[in-house]
Parts: structure tokens; sequence; C-alpha cells
């Protein structure tokens, strides 16, 4: 007798990409509400990719249909490279550098890491069911496993499935995660302001504050007197990529964790792939830039990116915080529905409306003893901060 569910399974089917250039014709149609997902950012990325970042794709087919897509990232890892520029005691410094020494080397991230959110995964839910597009896109990796053992002689230390919000679906799957010995954890939160439907000028979302934190926003107001701002296009980013990049690393060097560093043409990349869909602003005084601030218009989300500033010039102009309200005003002006500010920096971000959302991620090594203790170690390779969060409106 003919297992007719198992006759259905093996109608679905993977394939591996190596490059954007090889994609499916239909993988754009089919992740429209993303714009991380589609070939024109995948594009820019690779073509301005941080050094220890290889991008791969995995298309699921039910038949010969693409119902199914993922992007995998190679990711070298050498955690003791991450934790820089802090001060740490001996004793913690003692527990990083074992963690360096566990997790050293390669891992293979289902999504992607240079930015906060769940933008590596999507299926069609009528087309194919969740529990069979986890379990092919599972034996996809381990088939990359093995490729990039004997093509390029690297072995993966661990798998990471990152950032998922608590309503996700995917946590219903724990059967699937029991059975590939995937531990969820816990991770900084995602900062996410949502717009009020009477918010139609920025006059508006400044009116809802109550009184303490609409004075805090006409006190930073003030102090940008002698910064003029202005959008900046293309011929600009190009001209100031090495400027642009200097004040990026000024933030980025002083991250307590972080895990790559993006390339001087980075933003000059997107923004020729993306037009108005990436937006860059900087922030000049006396025609020195000493700030800059990106944002990708995904849909309905206002995704903020990367920024940076000069130090010296941060306190005495609260470019930062000026910088949140700018975007603030971008979106509600714009008819965003929300502004994603991503995760770090929580306080402030909730200082200017933003809530967190709590998020998780899957995490595997592949050495079964170590693969234990990883979800212990993730915690400190993802330390907890302590904060308050901000209730600016009435």
């Amino acid at each position: 007798m003919i297992n007719f569910g198992l006759f259905l399974f093996l109608l679905k089917t993977y394939h591996i990409y190596y490059s954007y250039k090889a994609l499916p014709n239909n993988w754009d149609a089919i992740v429209q509400h993303d714009i991380f997902l589609q070939s024109t950012y995948l594009k820019a990325l690779e073509n301005a990719s941080p050094t220890n970042i290889q991008l791969f794709y995995v298309g699921v087919f039910n038949s010969d249909e693409l119902v199914g897509v993922a992007v995998i990232q190679r990711v070298q890892l050498y955690l003791k490279d991450m934790f820089r520029l802090t001060k740490v005691s001996c004793f913690k410094d003692f527990f990083q550098n074992s963690i360096s020494k566990i997790i050293k080397g390669n891992i293979l991230v289902v999504g992607n890491l240079t930015h906060t959110g769940q933008h590596g995964v999507f299926f069609q839910a009528d087309k194919i069911s969740q529990a069979d597009y986890l379990n092919l896109l599972f034996t996809a990796l381990e088939d990359l496993k093995k490729q990039i053992k004997q093509k390029q002689n690297k072995k993966i230390r661990a798998i990471l499935l990152k950032d998922y919000f608590e309503a996700d679906p995917i946590h219903n799957e724990k059967a699937f995660f029991e059975k590939n010995k995937l531990s969820k954890v816990s991770v900084q939160p995602n900062m996410i302001m949502a717009i009020k439907p009477h918010w139609v000028l920025n006059e508006d979302y400044i009116k809802d504050f109550n009184k303490k934190y609409r004075d805090r926003y006409k006190t930073a107001q003030k102090k940008l007197i002698n910064i003029n701002v202005r959008e900046l296009d293309s011929d600009v980013i190009k001209s100031q990529s090495n400027r642009l990049h200097e004040l990026y690393l000024n933030v980025s060097n002083h991250a307590k964790f972080n895990t790559f560093l993006m390339p001087e043409n980075h933003f000059y990349s997107l923004k020729m792939e993306f037009k108005d869909y990436f937006r860059v602003f900087g922030y000049y005084l006396n025609e020195e830039l000493i700030g800059f601030y990106t944002m990708i218009l995904n849909n309905e989300n206002l995704e903020t990116y990367f920024l940076g500033y000069d130090s010296e010039h941060q306190y005495t102009n609260k470019l930062y915080l000026n910088m949140l309200f700018d975007m603030a005003e971008f979106g509600i002006e714009n008819r965003f529905k929300n502004v994603v500010y991503a995760r770090t920096a929580m306080e402030i971000k909730s200082s200017v409306g933003a809530k967190p959302k709590p998020m998780f991620m899957y995490v595997k090594h592949t050495n079964n003893f170590l693969n234990a203790l990883l979800k212990q170690l993730f915690g400190l390779m993802n330390p907890t901060q302590k904060w308050e969060e901000r209730h600016p409106f009435k």
C-alpha cells in the first residue's frame, strides 16, 4: 500500500543557491512583504558584506513551485575580538576567553546577522506546512555544512535561527527543535514604536508627551541650533564614504558585543540598489559631517539602520537623541505604521516612545557535549542589560 502522506512529502524539495544572481525568477514575488528578503537587498549586501559573512539562499519547492525561502549566512566568529574596547573584570575576561575557544570558527545563521528582526525565513502556509518547511530547511543546512567542509575546508561549529517574536508560530514546533537539539534562548528586545492614527504631523506626536518629555524634546532641539541636517544623495554618500565609515566605526567599536563590521562601501551599495527606499541624513557643523543616520523603508515599517557620530559633539548637541526624534518624525509624516528602532540602547529609545518586543533565537552546537552548555554560554555572548523603561506619553 502506498503511503500517500510520504508520497506528498517526497514531492517537496529544496535547492541551495550561492548568489543572488542564481535565484529563481519568482523569488521576489513571494517575499514582497519584506524588503530584506528581496533580491535587491541581497545584491546590495553581497556587494558590500562584512568580510566575515558569506551568503547562501535556500528555495523550498512543492513539486516545481517555489513555496518557501531562507537566507543563510556563514559567519566566522572569533568572540575574543567581539568583546571590544570595553573594560571587564579578570573573572569575566576568563569566561569571555573560554567562550571564544568553544564557539570560535564558523556558524550558520538562518537569518540576517546585520539587522535586528526575523528577516531570514518565509513560506506560503497554504502550500506547505510549517513542519515540512522546517524539516526541509534543516536538511538543507546539513547539506550545506557538508558542502562547506568539502569545498572550503571549514567546519561549522554551530547553527543559529535568529529573531522571532513571542507570537511567531515557529515556537509551536517544539518536536522539531527537540529532535534537532536546538535550544530556545531569549535575546535583547526589538524596540518598536507604533505610530498612533492621530499622529498626522510631528506636532501631534510631541503633544502626546507629558510635560517632562515635552520639555526634554525642546531642550534637545535647542542643541541643534548650529547644526544643519540634510539628506545625502548618492553622490554625497560616495564622496563621504570614508567619513561615514569613520563615524559608524566610532559607534560600533564602543559596543560591548559585536559580530561584524560593515565595509566602507556598504551605504553607497545600498543607496545604488535601493534608491529612495534607503535614506541617509547627515548632521553638519560648519560644513563638517559630525553625525548621520540611515533608514530602510520596508513596506509599513520604517526600519532604522546604522548610524554614527563624532563623540566630541554627541553629548553637547544631543546628536543621538535628536536622531531618534528625527526618525520618529520621518515615520509619522510619511505615514508608516511602525518605527523599528531595533535592539540596543533600550532606555533612551523607550524615552521617545518605543516599546520593547521580546525576541528569541534557537541555537545548536555541533558538538553534543558543548551543545548542552551552549544555552548557558549564550547568556554571556548576549549579555542582559539592566534598564528602566520610560513612559513619555500622557
